[in-house]
């Protein structure tokens, strides 16, 4: 054991889940291979080789053998695990879209020769097969040759020859053509796949600022270690999982958590890699190496997710490493049995056998699975869900009980304006002023705010000055009429009395799941503002048809438990808060 090594590479070419399995069938063979793990989406070959039997040269030489490029990935430093996600150009611009687009005008041209020169259809059709054939032909002989002859290939070519000889190129070009197509939608599909690993991995900066010895220097992501002290600056990401050690700013951890609002960071707060810091720079001490964070662990996941096959994809698998051999058979049968043993026209059932060499093309089965499993996760994607593979998508279909996350799942996730309440004056202007102040502002809860003015057509008074703002607690500005400030309960609780009425709305409002701003001047409060992340449209309708099937629904959340209960009361299930 102490001479077998954990070996990955990266394959290129390989685009499809018949390309995986060719790769796993033949590797499967060679002694001191084992774990063969092969994931067309990303374009990687895991396995663990035992180097005093197999060597990696010999590994990789089988892997060039079926027609597909090893390219090394380089040895992991910290942060670098994201090299080796494969990357590819735009479709049109691959060498399957280039083969569909010769091999369709080879068609079309043949068809408008055959049809001015009728004698030369049968060879002007040939030449259109071979210039679509030649390829897949190529691949199926390293297949053969490698010690998987029953490969799609091989039937195509087969069965594409075989039409020429009784006569029907026609027949074999457009196969030939549509298998092209076929193709090149498998690799639109896996590159599609690579994109969503590619966007998490976008979430995390390239360089940090380090400090060391009172110096600020910048350097890759990949070359902080544990104990080093990153700057933060308002508007960089967080480069690795850390705490801080000095500054005060909100730190929004929607990219990583999906929290809509900003969470306030002071000294010895953790912080997550990718979340992006607001409004006031931090000083970080990095407590994980790059390769270790928390995107890193999700990427890493993914990429578990993808190379995981779901118990049908599985079987499916197993069943298609006999079933090509058989359908051969079978079309072997079908041309022979009724001219020898009944004295049937041999061209009639050389045609017929062909047929069935097609219509048996396995490309339909090996693919159904995974192209099923591959639209599942992906119409889930689209909905905001994240299924880790296909076995967790199998296992759906025999739940209980789920568990809803709050924010961005059964919540819009960006926050909203949903009371105006005047202490003194009239609505209009109290949420004008707080609007003026809060203008400059990116935090969530004051875009908010800006835009339920602009939603009102509000004219804004103009404010003298940039305003400064004091991470969760409150934002001043200079307006035409003084300071104003719009901060929490709490920071206006330290400069003012509130009347019992004005706490027992504050009280009500959170206990509506919302969250109170209190508009302040010279004078003392002006009134408040409720903010709320609202329930998206279909989550009531949602809830209601998982009930109907029988499933019970529970919302998870980090907010406080009044909050919860308020928000999971309104569409009908339980809530487990902190």
């Amino acid at each position: 054991m102490a001479d077998t090594i954990a070996y990955r590479t990266r394959v290129e070419g390989m685009d499809c889940a018949s390309c995986a399995l060719k790769i796993e069938t033949a590797l499967d063979k060679v002694a001191g291979v084992t774990n063969i793990r092969v994931n067309y989406q990303t374009c990687m070959l895991s396995l663990d080789l035992d180097e005093t039997q197999t060597s990696k040269e010999a590994v990789e030489s089988k892997v060039t053998n079926l027609g597909y490029k090893p390219v090394a990935v380089q040895p992991k430093r910290p942060g670098a695990g994201h090299e080796e996600t494969a990357e590819t150009g735009p479709w049109w611009k691959t060498a399957k879209a280039r083969l569909v687009f010769y091999t369709a005008i080879a068609v079309g041209i043949a068809f408008l020769i055959g049809q001015a020169f009728p004698a030369s259809r049968q060879w002007v059709f040939v030449a259109a097969t071979l210039i679509g054939g030649l390829p897949i032909a190529r691949k199926a002989v390293k297949g053969i040759l490698s010690g998987t002859p029953f490969t799609i290939e091989t039937l195509m070519t087969v069965a594409s020859v075989g039409a020429i000889c009784i006569g029907k190129a026609e027949e074999a070009a457009v196969v030939v053509f549509l298998f092209a197509v076929g193709e090149l939608l498998e690799n639109v599909a896996a590159a599609s796949a690579r994109r969503g690993i590619k966007s998490l991995i976008n979430l995390m900066p390239k360089t940090a600022f380090r400090e060391t010895d009172g110096q600020i220097s910048e350097i890759p992501v990949a070359d902080l270690k544990i104990g080093d002290i990153a700057v933060v600056r308002p508007g960089d990401r967080v480069p690795s999982d850390g705490k801080v050690v000095s500054g005060s700013s909100d730190v929004n951890e929607a990219p990583v958590t999906g929290e809509s609002v900003p969470v306030l960071k002071e000294p010895g707060a953790k912080v997550f890699a990718g979340s992006i810091n607001a409004n006031a720079e931090l000083r970080i001490e990095i407590e994980n190496e790059a390769a270790d964070n928390t995107i890193a662990r999700i990427v890493h996941m993914v990429e578990e997710a993808q190379e995981s096959k779901a118990p049908t994809a599985r079987l499916i698998d197993r069943f298609s490493l006999w079933y090509t051999p058989g359908a051969m058979v079978i079309a072997a049968l079908i041309i022979v049995i009724p001219p020898l043993v009944f004295g049937a026209d041999w061209m009639t059932w050389i045609y017929r056998g062909l047929a069935t060499l097609l219509i048996a093309c396995p490309c339909a089965l090996i693919i159904s699975t995974p192209a099923a499993i591959a639209s599942g996760l992906s119409a889930g994607a689209r909905q905001g869900l994240l299924i880790k593979g296909g076995a967790a998508l199998e296992t759906l279909g025999k739940i209980k009980t789920v568990a809803f996350d709050k924010t961005g799942t059964l919540t819009i996730g960006k926050p909203k304006v949903t009371d105006v309440i005047a202490l003194e004056g009239d609505e209009d202007s109290l949420l004008a002023i707080a609007a003026a102040v809060e203008k400059t502002s990116s935090h969530p809860l004051a875009v908010a705010i800006v835009e339920a003015a602009e939603a009102r057509k509000l004219e804004l008074p103009m404010s003298f000055g940039g305003a400064v703002a004091k991470p969760g607690k409150a934002v001043t500005a200079r307006l035409k009429s003084g300071f104003v400030s719009v901060g929490s309960p709490s920071f206006a609780a330290e400069k003012t009395q509130f009347t019992p009425e004005v706490h027992k709305t504050i009280d009500d409002l959170e206990g509506q799941g919302k969250t109170v701003v209190v508009v302040m001047t010279g004078t003392g409060a002006q009134g408040l503002i409720a903010i709320r992340d609202e329930l998206r449209d279909d989550a009531t309708t949602g809830i209601q048809a998982l009930t109907a099937l029988g499933i019970q629904s529970i919302m998870l959340t980090g907010d406080n438990e009044r909050a919860a209960k308020a928000i999971a009361a309104s569409v009908g299930l339980q809530a487990r808060a902190k």
